[in-house]
């Protein structure tokens, strides 16, 4: 018996049932393989409130946000807080975000800095606070901040800037402290801040005095652009007359007392308790001699009042020399001279 007509292309059927089923396979692998959510490792998370772009840029600029919003990430390479209305920085401020490499926070109004602010930003490059309210900076306020190369403090209302609140920032390139109420630079600041090359400086009060020195040997040190240099100027005490930074030589400050050395220093701080103490010591066994010699001498005299006065002696002792008194007229000598 003869079989069917549709049954003879079989083999040939199955053929194309198996290459349609083979065949989409590399594109359902394609789509699954470059599909990914949202919250992968490969992107960075971001704060709600701001917006993210690849490459861990979170801008949060002109928000109005009264705080550093929460919810940093470690892969955060570049936070943008300016133009907004963060008055203050409390402790740990930025936890969380510790491979931030630069961070904006212009024109916040901001004017208080708490010294553990930047804690565990360690990785931070660049740093701008121009345009706030900064009247002062603690002791430390930098300090974290080991690999800063640019710190812009422009625009605020620092009267004074202590070595101790820069702390020692060796790759710190750049410094900007324009517009401020700067008269002087406290001795030692510069000195801490060893890759230093560009400062900015210009309309601040300057007072040409002594404590101008330090700052000037920097300047000579490193000579600043003309147009720069021209508006760099300083105010007589007492005077009107302006005149500009990198006139003076170190021959001007020669009327200056001359800082002392940390070595002098050191020998200062170690031989001025050390003699303090013996000259106190000293004095003390001084007074006890001499308290006691007084009262030695008040003892005698109150022994000498107490004691009672000697009779006189009826019958004196013979001349100690067998010799009688010429006065006594049964004496050998007053015979003779009667004789």
């Amino acid at each position: 018996m003869r079989s069917p007509s549709w049954s003879r292309p079989r083999p040939l059927l199955l053929l194309l049932l198996l290459l349609l089923l083979l065949s989409p396979w590399p594109v359902w692998a394609q789509v699954s393989a470059t599909a990914s959510p949202s919250g992968s490792p490969g992107a960075p998370d971001c704060p709600e409130v701001c917006t993210c772009v690849p490459g861990g840029l979170a801008s949060c600029s002109a928000l109005s946000l009264p705080a550093v919003p929460a919810g940093l990430s470690l892969r955060l390479r570049a936070l943008l807080l300016d133009h907004n209305r963060v008055r203050a920085l409390p402790p740990g401020a930025f936890a969380g975000a510790g491979g931030l490499q630069r961070l904006d926070l212009r024109e916040n109004g901001l004017h208080s800095v708490h010294v553990r602010a930047f804690w565990g930003l360690g990785a931070l490059q660049l740093l701008d606070l121009s345009a706030n309210q900064l009247e002062a900076l603690a002791p430390g306020t930098f300090a974290p901040l080991r690999a800063l190369r640019n710190l812009s403090l422009a625009g605020n209302r620092l009267a004074s800037l202590e070595p101790a609140a820069l702390g020692a920032l060796p790759l710190l390139r750049s410094l900007s402290l324009q517009d401020n109420e700067l008269a002087a630079l406290a001795p030692g600041l510069l000195g801490r801040l060893p890759a230093l090359d560009a400062l900015h400086l210009r309309g601040n009060p300057w007072g040409c005095g002594c404590a101008l020195r330090p700052l000037c040997a920097w300047l000579r040190r490193h000579p600043l652009p003309a147009s720069e240099a021209e508006t760099l100027l300083c105010v007589w005490p007492g005077r009107l007359t302006l005149s500009p930074l990198t006139a003076f030589s170190d021959a001007a400050f020669s009327h200056c007392a001359q800082p002392l050395a940390l070595r002098d220093l050191a020998v200062v701080y170690a031989l001025g308790p050390a003699s303090f103490l013996v000259s106190l010591a000293a004095c003390l066994v001084l007074g006890s001699g001499l308290t006691a010699c007084r009262a030695r001498r008040r003892r005698r005299c109150r022994t000498a009042a107490l004691r009672p006065p000697r009779p006189p002696d009826p019958n004196p002792d013979p001349d100690p020399h067998g010799s009688a008194s010429p006065a006594d007229p049964g004496s050998p000598a007053a015979a003779a001279a009667q004789a």
